[in-house]
């Protein structure tokens, strides 16, 4: 462990401290180059962007550009640590964006004191990018800030933690679901957590079929129900009036367990009594709430999905934010909306139903994948990814109206 760590140091550090730079991408070699690029041939866009804000997506580079922000109150699973020490994280996030999605992104860490002056200041900025994407930003006040945000701006804005985690979540759901021959309007789920990634889960599992009063949600305290006097307004949502109380209580013939929490919290004789066939999503990192050997261990016909890449079905946002974004840009959506998110679990679930390319076999280490037990999301090194969760993407940007262009012809074909 002191030899990675000492890498990841390292990595940071060499050859040049960080993980990103900023690249020309006109010529500046020459007097004439240089006149065009700076003065006095740069007035001629500022004219042109004065007149039309939307000649900024011509003559700029706003509409491949994403700001990842975040005021680094909820660093992974570290806690708050502050803005400053935040800025690895968010400069892996640009790493990722432009890896996977060939985006630019700038990291912006936020020091503020009220919650207000976090979501003035993105406000402020927000018509410089093409998109918002908020990270490591501690729940409740991450739904306040996304909420304002995406009312004050006319830029997507997406707090990935909680929407990118469900959307990835929903997509391996309902494969598994479909592999253990169940529906998920039919299942009973207990969510162990209650925070950003929790909440935003559950919403979506909604949206994708599942019922809220078949939703047994738990915190550090318990049982989320009725009588408990000590929830914020995102918790009551999924209040049940019941008279369970701990996990043991909920987790009696459940169908799905969905982990947000920390490590080593579902037992193996919890987990035993669990209805036939179960689907655990145990995604607390870098430890899951129960390790993938001891639940299989403790029974045979459960399908299991962790947040790691060293088991099968790792739950991992890479799989959707970038090319969440990459759909959203290239129509000018002005929002990701619940159409936007739904399409993209679609697309991402039914990809992993199709062959795997040789390509994606050898980057991922495998001899072999198809849709089954220990395949039900793609691999995100899969570049199809990019071409099938954008295009989804983009086509439920026009349709629903939040798109300020057609999309392209022939936009992401294979």
């Amino acid at each position: 462990m002191t030899d990675f760590r000492q890498q990841a140091l390292d990595y940071h550090e060499y050859p040049t401290p960080g993980k990103i730079s900023v690249e020309l991408t006109t010529p500046a070699e020459t007097s004439k180059d240089l006149a065009l690029a700076y003065s006095p041939g740069v007035a001629e866009p500022v004219r042109e962007i004065a007149q039309d804000p939307d000649n900024a997506y011509r003559y700029t580079a706003k509409g491949n550009i994403v700001a990842v922000i975040s005021n680094g109150t909820a660093i992974l699973g570290l806690g708050n640590l502050g803005p400053l020490a935040s800025k690895p994280v968010m400069e892996g996030k640009a790493l990722l964006f432009k890896r996977f999605a060939g985006l630019d992104s700038i990291d912006i860490e936020v020091s503020h004191r009220t919650t207000q002056d976090f979501i003035n200041t993105v406000a402020n900025i927000a018509d410089t990018f093409g998109g918002i994407n908020l990270e490591d930003i501690k729940a409740p006040e991450c739904f306040e800030i996304e909420q304002a945000l995406i009312e004050r701006c006319n830029v997507p804005v997406f707090h990935d933690d909680q929407h990118g985690t469900a959307i990835v979540t929903a997509a391996g759901m309902l494969n598994a679901l479909e592999i253990q021959g169940k529906k998920l309007a039919d299942s009973l789920i207990v969510c162990l957590g209650a925070g950003a990634a929790a909440i935003a889960c559950m919403e979506l599992l909604i949206k994708c079929g599942a019922q809220r009063e078949h939703i047994y949600m738990l915190d550090s305290k318990g049982v989320i129900h009725t009588r408990r006097d000590d929830l914020n307004e995102y918790k009551q949502l999924f209040a049940n009036n019941t008279d369970k109380r701990t996990l043991k209580d909920v987790i009696d013939g459940a169908d799905i367990f969905v982990g947000v929490s920390g490590p080593d919290l579902l037992s193996p004789e919890e987990l035993k009594l669990m209805a036939p066939n179960p689907v655990i999503f145990a995604c607390s990192n870098p430890d899951p709430e129960i390790k993938p050997e001891v639940a299989k261990e403790a029974r045979d016909d459960l399908i299991m999905g962790t947040g790691r890449s060293d088991y099968p079905n790792q739950v991992n946002n890479v799989l959707c934010f970038p090319f969440m974004f990459r759909g959203a840009l290239d129509v000018r959506a002005t929002a990701i909306n619940d159409e936007m998110k739904v399409a993209a679990v679609e697309a991402i679930r039914q990809l992993a139903k199709e062959e795997v390319p040789e390509s994606v076999l050898k980057g991922a280490g495998e001899k072999s994948l198809s849709f089954g037990r220990d395949y039900i999301i793609p691999k995100p090194i899969d570049p199809r990814l990019c071409q099938r969760v954008a295009r989804a993407v983009a086509e439920a940007a026009v349709k629903s109206g939040v798109a300020k262009i057609d999309m392209p012809e022939n936009y992401m074909m294979d």
